[in-house]
């Protein structure tokens, strides 16, 4: 068992002491996950590691939900926060500069590129958000993949499904963001 594991074991078991260990622990890493969503935005964005690490820690901790099985589940949890944090941003940019505009975005360009702007973020979200009220596990799945940077295996894990099954759903997420991004149509879950 890792030292993470301890600390949220001992947080899951109501040791308030723990709690102040916890970020000590993780802040190296989770500053590593933060630099890598925000590597992702376009050059000028305002949002640094530091400040992302911060609200996303503040968001962890403020969850009634802090059963956190292991430490990848903690991490999959930190980028889930992240990811929701990036994605506010990115959609308080656009009301602002762009009168909502949206961007048509394949979705081999959405999961495979590092440099994906806020605009591809925003459609693969919407995308994700109609996939999960039909599929909700498998959402979860593509969400763990592509915004935790976790391995199929790791992610099956935190969901509790086989790696077969992973593998399975990770398949048909695939295709089925690729019709509903390559359509470029994020409003319209027919």
């Amino acid at each position: 068992m890792s030292d993470i594991t301890r600390i949220l074991v001992a947080i899951e078991e109501g040791d308030s002491r723990a709690v102040d260990k916890l970020l000590p622990a993780v802040y190296q890493e989770l500053r590593q996950l933060a630099a890598q969503k925000l590597a992702r935005e376009k050059p000028g964005h305002t949002l640094q590691p530091t400040a992302l690490v911060h609200e996303a820690y503040l968001r962890l901790l403020g969850t009634e939900d802090q059963n956190w099985k292991s430490r990848t589940h903690f991490f999959a949890a930190a980028a889930e926060a992240m990811r929701r944090i990036l994605i506010e941003n990115a959609r308080r940019k656009r009301r602002l500069k762009r009168g909502g505009d949206q961007q048509k975005v394949g979705l081999d360009e959405a999961l495979a590129s590092i440099d994906s702007p806020s605009e591809d973020i925003i459609a693969l979200d919407e995308a994700l958000a109609r996939l999960a009220e039909e599929e909700s596990v498998i959402a979860d799945l593509v969400k763990l993949r592509f915004f935790g940077g976790l391995t199929l295996e790791q992610a099956g894990e935190v969901l509790g499904i086989s790696r077969r099954t992973a593998t399975r759903h990770w398949t048909f997420a695939r295709a089925w963001l690729y019709k509903q991004l390559a359509r470029g149509d994020s409003h319209d879950p027919g």
